[in-house]
Parts: C-alpha cells; sequence; structure tokens
C-alpha cells in the first residue's frame, strides 16, 4: 500500500471489505472480466478519494470531530490570493528573490561587541529577526490542507481548486514559485550565511505534500502535476546530497526526526519507494535507539531550555513520521528495540504531562511554557495504533489552532483527517 495515488485506504482501513473478490490475491479471473476492471480502474481518476474504498473508522472520527472546524477555516482562506515567498523581499537575503530566507532563531547581538557576529541564547527567540518567508510558510501550511480536507469532507471542487492555486504559486509559477533548496535558512549574522538547521523550516512542506498526494492528482494538469512533483523530487534531491541535507539527517536530536519526516513525505508525493524504505531503516536502526530512553523519554530534549516543548514537538514528529511509513515495511507502532522502546513507549511516557502539565517533574520551558500544550497529532496516532482510548480523548480536548506564534511554528500536523485518507 506504499504511496497509493488514488486510494484512500489509510492505515488502519478495512478497505477489503469494499473491494471485490477478483482484486484479491490468487483470484484468477476471465479476460471480459479483466477488461472490465481495467476499463473501471481507468476511471478512478475522475472519483473523489471516499467514492474509490470504504475509509476507515479512524478517517470516520477525525472527520466527526473536525468538520465544523475545518469548514469554517476553509471558507476564511477560499478568497485568499496564495502568496509565497517572493511577495515578502528582504535586504538581509543573501540569495535572490525566490530564494527561501530564514535567520536562527535563538541568535543574538553579542552586547560586548555590537557590530560583530551573533550569539546564542537557546530558547530564546530574537524577535529582529528576519521571518517574512517562514510566515509566508507556515500561512501556506495552514490553509491549503485545511482547503484540502475541506473538500474531502464535501466534494465542493472549489476547496480543490482553491489548494491546487497554492501549490502552482509556490511550486510551478515561474514568477513566484520558490527555488528548491535552503541554503540561506537560519543563517547567522557573521557566522554563516545558511545552515544546516534551516532545513527544519521547511517542515511545514509536510503537509502540504500530504494534501498534494491526495488533492494534486485529480484537479491539476499532467503537466502540473509534473512540474509539482519535479519541484518536491528536486528539494528530496537536495536534502539527500547536499552537504546542509545530510548534516541534518545525522543530527542527534529532533532535527533529524524532522528530516526524515519531510523525506518520507515527499518522497510518497513523487512514488519513491526506495527513499522512504530507506528511512523505515533509519527509525529502526538510528532514531529511535539515539533518542529515546528507556523510560520513554527524549533525553536530548530534556536537557534542552525548553524541554516540554521539544519532548512534545520531537514525540509528535516521531508519531508523524510511523504514520508516513505505514505500508513501507512492518508497521512502526507495533515495532519495538529489544529493551521495549517504541513510540507505544513515548507516548506513554508523555500522556501523564499532556493531561496535567502541572505534573511535569522536569525544568519549565524558559518561554511559552503557559501557551502548551495544545492538540497533539502523536496522541491521536498512538491513541489509534496502541489502541489507547485514553489518549484519543484527551486528544479531543486539546486546543487544534495554536495562536501563540512559537507554538505555531513547532506545530506542523493540523489535519489529521489528511493521515486517515
Amino acid at each position: 500500500m506504499d504511496n497509493y495515488p488514488l486510494a484512500t485506504a489509510g492505515a488502519h482501513s478495512s478497505y477489503n471489505a469494499a473491494v471485490p473478490h477478483s482484486f484479491l490475491p490468487g483470484y484468477i479471473f476471465s479476460r471480459r472480466e479483466a477488461c472490465r476492471l481495467a476499463a473501471a480502474a481507468s476511471l478512478t481518476t475522475l472519483l473523489h478519494p471516499s467514492e474509490l474504498f470504504a475509509e476507515s473508522g479512524d478517517y470516520h472520527l477525525v472527520a466527526r470531530n473536525d468538520r465544523q472546524r475545518i469548514l469554517k477555516a476553509a471558507d476564511s482562506y477560499l478568497p485568499l490570493v496564495p502568496q509565497t515567498i517572493t511577495a515578502f523581499p528582504s535586504g538581509k537575503n543573501p540569495g535572490g528573490l525566490h530564494d527561501y530566507f530564514s535567520q536562527a532563531d535563538y541568535f543574538w547581538p553579542d552586547p560586548a561587541n555590537p557590530g560583530g557576529k551573533y550569539i546564542n541564547r537557546d530558547g530564546q527567540s530574537n524577535p529582529d529577526n528576519f521571518n517574512g518567508h517562514r510566515k509566508a510558510m507556515i500561512a501556506l501550511s495552514i490553509r491549503m490542507p485545511a482547503l484540502t480536507a475541506a473538500w474531502l469532507l464535501t466534494k465542493d471542487r472549489r476547496y480543490a481548486e482553491a489548494a491546487c492555486d497554492h501549490l502552482r504559486a509556490w511550486f510551478i509559477a515561474s514568477a513566484t514559485r520558490m527555488n528548491p533548496n535552503l541554503e540561506y535558512s537560519q543563517g547567522v549574522v557573521g557566522v554563516a550565511t545558511g545552515r544546516s538547521y534551516g532545513i527544519i523550516d521547511t517542515l511545514h512542506l509536510v503537509e502540504v505534500a500530504r494534501a498534494a498526494s491526495i488533492v494534486a492528482p485529480r484537479t491539476m494538469s499532467s503537466a502540473d502535476l509534473k512540474a509539482l512533483k519535479d519541484w518536491f523530487g528536486n528539494y528530496l534531491n537536495w536534502m539527500k546530497t547536499s552537504d546542509k541535507g545530510k548534516q541534518e539527517r545525522d543530527a542527534q536530536n529532533n532535527h533529524a526526526t524532522c528530516w526524515a519526516l519531510q523525506a518520507s513525505e515527499y518522497a510518497r508525493l513523487i512514488g519513491d519507494k526506495q527513499t522512504r524504505q530507506e528511512i523505515h531503516r533509519q527509525y529502526t536502526d538510528v532514531l529511535l535507539p539515539n533518542q529515546m530512553g528507556q523510560d520513554g523519554s527524549f533525553p536530548k530534549e530534556l536537557a534542552r531550555t525548553k524541554p516540554y516543548s521539544y519532548s512534545i514537538f520531537n514525540f509528535d514528529t516521531m508519531a508523524g513520521l510511523c504514520q508516513s511509513l505505514l505500508g513501507v515495511g512492518p508497521d512502526l507502532f507495533k515495532f519495538k528495540l529489544s529493551d521495549g522502546r517504541g513510540i507505544c513507549k513515548g507516548a506513554e511516557f508523555l500522556y501523564p504531562y499532556l493531561k496535567d502539565k502541572g505534573t511535569w517533574p522536569y525544568k519549565h520551558d524558559v518561554e511559552h511554557f503557559d501557551s502548551l500544550p495544545v492538540r497533539s497529532p502523536g496522541l491521536l496516532f498512538t491513541g489509534v495504533a496502541c489502541k489507547r482510548e485514553p489518549y484519543i480523548a484527551l486528544w479531543k480536548t486539546l486546543n487544534p489552532d495554536p495562536s501563540d506564534p512559537e507554538i505555531i511554528r513547532n506545530f506542523p500536523i493540523r489535519q489529521p483527517l489528511l493521515w486517515y485518507a
């Protein structure tokens, strides 16, 4: 079931109940039946995803919970014109108009050397940084998936067209498209024009790619669809082959998890099964054993100045990666190391502190602690996959649409409906 562009059978779907017996393994059918099935298959690109297979119960769980929220948001986004990074030029940008640019969040002018290189103040975001491109990408990551989710729920083509308008603006149109690299992201004044850590900025393209895999094949022209996939293929290649990309892949904390989730979803969109298999092995052989403690915590995140925020962030990203890779190999939700560590163990560790932040036994975050927790997608994914109803019940009660910019920056999965479609 890896990379199923025409099916909506999700990770936990019972779609076989809706598939004719002639589709099942080992069934031999006549030439006439084969022709009939081939003709039917040729029409599937015209169908709405929900008409192809019976949707999973998990899809309906999210749809019932989020329907009004999704439609209200999507209706507000319909009249908005897409804006890409080209609408927000910066004189600080060492690249060109189409090059994404951002500055490292936690770097500040040195009081002892005001005109020199910036110094690190971990966990404390510099409000004077240029954030125009990041804000534009976050807006894309909020609007385009919501429009796609609304189309899934209603079959109203206006939502699909609006979602694809964003894709054309960002990744296809020559006047407004972004170049497929992050050479100038999270630079530091006096130190570097761009750094490997900046690849985490495009974590906000993960759900865009997920949404695109659903809506683009049924809404875009073949030429536009090819151009879209070419962009993500080129960006994925840069992530895998550039020095910055390889450094981020090999990071020892949440940055590597974010690299993997990005690469998995971009590969899923373009049909790159080999990359997804590589990332599956990266999770089992590197990410999980190197990042999760015996108790299910993430020690490297607990050592930060924002341990609560980063623990939730890495958990959500890792659970999202397990969801993304369903169908590639053995189910990563069920995978455990020999000592019992696995994503369900991570959920078990974090759940009490998401339920009651007051029980958090570690340091409080230096900033934004009061804005947490928000609606953790990891709670939903593990609640479903690890069969823990209390996780799902808590997920339903948490805020799905935070307003704190710092929390939004670390909240890349906002439309879980798309992850069960």
